[in-house]
């Protein structure tokens, strides 16, 4: 006779339970059939969908199916989704898994957790009830070609393949108004006002994101920079010597890092000693972490979220309690915005304040108050096209999500753009209110390879107007900053050109031999 332990007895109960519910549910619903699954019967697709809501839910926001078309679920999504579950064919069909000495052995099930017929059943509610093809975008403006209030300025600096990563207006430091960082070249250079080079230095990987203390420059080296799950990444950090030459510090070492992609500097436990927030996006597996500083050049490693994914965070006292609170965006598998509440002696709190779809492909975000009532608002984009469903979606782009005091965010602005990679709010024209500057590294350059950058002009009440500019296509836009860096306090803007990468719509250019960035200097009044 079986014996079942009965805590296990009770986890069958429950989701036995949970099953039963959902298919009474989803009993009551119709549902559009594709052209090529048609057969598929109403049965299959009515369990599949109560055991989507059982598995799926359990690690991300339920996807619907409507948000990608039939053969990316088919070919794409399902087929890596198969082996979470310890799942790895399916008929004729073998899964793809990543097997490599830095993922643990049981990363994946042994056994399979659910019956095949069960898993054809998840499969034939998603590709059945799919859509063919995506919708095409919906937009209120169309965008304009034209920039009064900007001068493109393109610097004499130049070399062939440029990989631009990382571009910082660095208005602080006149000498050195501009950070470069090249991923092949695997070098930081330093520009002045007048784009001319006036330093570079070697890294032992492509730098993603710098901070500073005072004078001291800590770069964030991602390590290998497509996805891997390895610990390769590191903090680099640079002392300005006597002469004012940037020289490498290597008595102090953070490494063993899984591709980190942004490194803030913080006393997260308020003992008087700098510690490092660190955005380990990782892969398969990555975190949200924090070096203590224990003293001596020594550090011990936290982990607030211990889940891929980690790729902007700000470090704000929410409550005022004179603790700092972490903001950060998590754009892997379970994607949202998190607000982590500091308890003291580096204890956080989690809470979600915004959850997004596993197909979204969250790229960015930033805290700007939009509506001025003294409350942050969020400006988010998605358009992270590079993984298992390469097409062109139609809710990529820009959202603003408005705050109602009490850090529960309502969505109020949408406007799309495909492939949409940053944004950045700054009153750019100088008329009171926030503007938003825009680049997509997935735009659609075949047919309106102007949405690369996107000047959405706010003429009030959230009411944006959409600008791009003729030389839009000379680079592949990966990385944007916006700051004065002439002084005259006018915010310019920088796009930093990532000439290679994986494509779905072919471009027109060839980037390989344009500039490694641009300017877009504002001469407005």
């Amino acid at each position: 006779m079986l014996k079942i332990k009965t805590g296990a007895a009770n986890q069958l109960l429950i989701a036995f339970l949970i099953f039963n519910f959902a298919l009474l549910l989803t009993g009551c619903k119709s549902y559009h059939r594709n052209s090529a699954h048609k057969e598929v019967s109403l049965s299959s697709i009515e369990k599949g969908e109560a055991l989507a809501k059982l598995y799926c839910q359990s690690c991300h926001q339920l996807p619907d199916p409507s948000l990608l078309d039939a053969k990316s679920w088919e070919n794409g999504v399902l087929p890596a989704m198969g082996p979470r579950l310890g799942i790895f064919s399916q008929g004729f069909n073998i899964y793809p898994k990543t097997r490599d000495q830095y993922i643990r052995r049981d990363f994946y099930p042994a056994q399979p957790m659910m019956k095949m017929n069960e898993w054809q059943n998840i499969l034939d509610y998603y590709e059945a009830t799919s859509p063919d093809s995506l919708p095409a975008q919906k937009r209120k403006y169309p965008i304009k070609t034209g920039l009064p209030l900007f001068k493109v300025e393109i610097p004499g600096m130049n070399y062939e393949m440029p990989t631009t990563c990382y571009v910082k207006i660095n208005s602080s430091d006149s000498l050195h108004a501009l950070i470069i960082g090249d991923a092949l070249k695997k070098k930081l250079y330093f520009l002045d006002a007048g784009l001319q080079l006036k330093d570079s230095i070697n890294t032992s990987g492509p730098i993603v994101n710098v901070d500073f203390d005072k004078k001291n420059l800590i770069a964030c080296n991602i390590g290998i920079l497509n996805p891997n799950n390895g610990k390769f990444g590191e903090a680099e950090f640079f002392n300005v010597n006597s002469k004012g030459v940037l020289q490498k510090d290597s008595t102090i070492r953070i490494d063993s890092l899984e591709r980190p992609v942004q490194i803030t500097i913080a006393d997260l436990n308020n003992d008087g000693k700098p510690d490092y927030l660190i955005c380990e996006f990782g892969n398969l597996k990555g975190a949200l972490s924090w070096m203590e500083n224990v003293g001596n050049n020594n550090f011990l490693r936290h982990e607030i979220r211990p889940v891929p994914g980690a790729i902007k965070a700000y470090i704000t006292d929410v409550n005022h309690d004179g603790l700092p609170d972490i903001w950060a965006l998590f754009a892997q598998g379970d994607e949202g915005i998190f607000l982590f509440t500091n308890k003291g002696n580096g204890n956080f709190e989690q809470q979600e304040v915004l959850k997004f779809p596993p197909s979204y492909g969250s790229s960015y975000f930033e805290l700007d108050d939009f509506n001025k009532d003294g409350y942050p608002d969020i400006l988010y984009t998605c358009g992270d096209n590079g993984d298992y469903s390469r097409v062109l979606k139609p809710y990529h782009g820009v959202y603003i999500f408005l705050n109602d005091g009490t850090n529960h965010f309502k969505q109020k602005f949408f406007f799309p753009i495909d492939g949409c990679y940053k944004a950045m709010a700054r009153d750019y024209d100088g008329d009171g209110d926030l503007d938003i500057a825009a680049i997509s590294f997935f735009a659609d350059y075949t047919h309106q390879p102007e949405e690369s950058f996107v000047y959405l002009e706010n003429k009030g009440n959230l009411d944006f107007h959409p600008y791009s500019f003729r030389e839009a296509t000379l680079g592949r836009w990966l990385t944007m900053d916006a700051g004065d860096i002439d002084g005259d306090g006018k915010p310019d803007i920088i796009l930093g050109n990532f000439s290679i990468g994986p494509m779905i719509i072919k471009q027109n250019e060839d980037w390989k031999h344009s500039p490694p960035f641009v300017i877009l200097k504002n001469i407005g009044k």
